[in-house]
């Protein structure tokens, strides 16, 4: 019996998919690979580590280097443990996200239902700002924390963030409003509505899609930023990054390999779990605004 054309092209098909899932999976588990070393070792006695089985599973299965990683750990001379510095980046992270967003929107909105002289050169700054690297600003940014008295604080990193962050989250809300409807703003503006009615009433409520993707965004840069929080702050008010740098400099004779594993866990846990949860609503949020209509 022949075999019909159609026939051939669904089994070259079938056979085309079957490939394209193969080289995914396999980009997936050498994706994972870190990630499974991480995981395995932070379970696991240290002698096992270094006896030279880190990539096979725990003979004996432990929590003790997580326990130690986030409260009790000993390394060195004093305690470390992670759990004070988890609080100082929420505190820090909370806030600098919240303003930023909110700042971000403000600004995409007078950047394009409030047009005004000199706009797109002003927009056109504030994007040259994403631009900038983080180097560049350590020494203006600790002179201005200085003059306002935020030098070492969480308050300060907060302003750092918001500053740093405003570029980002202005570009994101100013693209997102840019295809939003003109002529409801001028139907609310006839209807006396001020500016600030048109924003929190008409704007701000259609604004989830963006604003999800400007909260994950600026949460996983300001939760993994090390060089800011190495800068401006220390002692008991560091973030989680600079506490996980010193809990693994600080280690004198044996290092503790699963206490850090665990501990790097612990600082990535929070980004992963939103990227989980909300990865989806990331990338409906940038196409939502590419298309206009």
């Amino acid at each position: 019996m022949a075999v019909s054309s159609t026939d051939t092209a669904i089994r070259t098909g079938r056979v085309t998919r079957t490939l394209i899932y193969l080289v995914l999976v396999l980009f997936a588990l050498f994706y994972l690979l870190p990630l499974y070393v991480m995981m395995v070792n932070s379970l696991k006695p240290l002698p096992e580590i270094t006896g030279g089985g880190m990539m096979s599973l725990p003979q004996i299965w432990t929590i003790e280097p997580w326990l130690k990683a986030w409260s009790t750990a000993q390394i060195g001379v004093e305690p470390t443990g992670l759990r004070p510095y988890f609080w100082n980046s929420i505190s820090m992270v909370v806030p600098a996200v919240a303003i930023s967003t909110i700042l971000g929107a403000l600004n995409g909105y007078v950047l394009t239902k409030w047009r005004f002289r000199f706009d797109t050169i002003l927009f056109g700054l504030m994007l040259f700002a994403c631009f900038i690297p983080f180097q560049i600003v350590l020494i203006p940014m600790a002179a201005v924390l200085g003059f306002l008295g935020l030098a070492g604080s969480t308050a300060g990193l907060v302003l750092v963030h918001v500053v740093y962050g405003l570029g980002f989250s202005t570009l994101y809300f100013r693209n997102y409003y840019a295809v939003f409807p003109t002529e409801l703003v001028r139907a609310a503006q006839i209807d006396g509505a001020s500016f600030f009615q048109i924003f929190w009433r008409i704007l701000l409520p259609s604004s989830g899609p963006i604003a999800v993707v400007c909260v994950i965004w600026q949460f996983t840069n300001i939760w993994n930023d090390f060089l800011f929080g190495a800068s401006f702050a220390s002692g008991e008010g560091a973030p989680m990054t600079v506490a996980l740098n010193n809990l693994v400099q600080s280690s004198t004779g044996v290092k503790e390999y699963n206490v850090h594993f665990a501990g790097a866990i612990l600082a990535a846990l929070p980004t992963l779990l939103v990227y989980i949860v909300a990865g989806r609503y990331f990338v409906r949020g940038l196409m939502a605004g590419s298309v206009k209509g």
